[in-house]
């Protein structure tokens, strides 16, 4: 074999052992739908009761980041649960935190949980806007749901499985909701329309779901009226209140409940850039505006603009 063939045959050898490094970097192509802090696609478990305030949330959050493409699958509490705590979708929105037994064994299978509450919503009692009944006791409401009030009205609320349900088991004291004039329906939208159409009815559903809803289901939301409550065990007579912003914050209504992002994912993904943008001053705006109570009152901005001898106030 002569000098220039070895040379070339070596070249080519050469050429070869330093392709084939590369050649096995191609072959790591990064994942279609890994995430990052505002980019990418993850699954989000959503408590369907907190719909109308997360889609509002999703809405600013994704015609800021555009590349931010997450899946919102909303679930009933039970459902919800069932798929966090088997590790199947480790991020969730939720109408409470995680007991004790749900975090260990989150931190058992090495997810340990990030829960953070970022507002507060209330559980509203609503009637026909034909009804004279406006008010209600604490303890009638208990009395209601375990079927020692003596009144013909049917009582409707959501999911059987809903976290709304859990509530009101936890307020009745009670591990079955068994009066018989307590109905289930499917979802809060429902026990809306079932109220607008039933003058001898009496609905139990999310306040959120009250204020600025969609189209298809605003005139009936217009057809019925919130009840105002008294809880007749506190010391201070406070009288009867409405679930608002500052019945919320003051605690003076009675049935309020948390809201919170549970994130079990143990990395700065796309579900942690959410949970940052609602916890912003921008994200608890928007909680504001919706009528339900912010965990962190957005700062207000005011402007003096000075003209000449006077200061205007914006």
């Amino acid at each position: 074999m002569s000098i220039k063939i070895k040379f070339i045959f070596f070249l080519l050898a050469g050429l070869s052992i330093l392709a084939a490094p590369a050649c096995k970097r191609k072959k790591k192509v990064p994942e279609k739908n890994a995430d990052t802090f505002m980019a990418g696609q993850t699954d989000m478990l959503i408590d369907e009761s907190c719909a109308p305030i997360i889609e509002e949330e999703l809405f600013v959050f994704t015609s800021s980041y555009t590349e931010a493409k997450p899946r919102l699958l909303y679930k009933t509490e039970n459902e919800l649960l069932s798929l966090l705590l088997t590790d199947s979708i480790p991020y969730a929105i939720m109408t409470r935190d995680l007991t004790a037994d749900e975090r260990r064994l989150m931190i058992q299978h090495t997810r340990p949980p990030d829960a953070n509450r970022f507002a507060i919503d209330a559980v509203s009692l609503i009637v026909n806007q034909a009804s004279a009944d406006t008010t209600i006791t604490v303890s009638e409401v208990k009395a209601m749901l375990n079927g020692e009030f003596k009144s013909d009205r049917s009582v409707v609320f959501d999911n059987p499985n809903s976290s709304l349900v859990r509530y009101l088991k936890d307020l009745a004291g009670t591990k079955e909701l068994k009066a018989k004039n307590v109905y289930a329906l499917k979802n809060n939208k429902e026990v809306i329309r079932y109220v607008a159409t039933h003058p001898n009815s009496i609905g139990i559903t999310g306040f959120s779901w009250l204020n600025d809803p969609d189209k298809d289901y605003a005139d009936d939301v217009k057809k019925v009226k919130i009840v105002g409550v008294k809880d007749n065990s506190r010391k201070d007579d406070i009288g009867f209140t409405k679930p608002s912003q500052e019945s919320l914050a003051l605690k003076t209504y009675p049935f309020i409940r948390s809201l919170y992002i549970i994130d079990c994912t143990g990395r700065d993904g796309l579900g942690k850039g959410f949970a940052s943008f609602v916890l912003s001053d921008r994200g608890q705006r928007i909680i504001l505006k919706s009528g339900i109570l912010p965990e962190v009152m957005p700062g207000r901005e005011i402007n003096i603009v000075k003209e000449q001898n006077t200061e205007r106030v914006n």
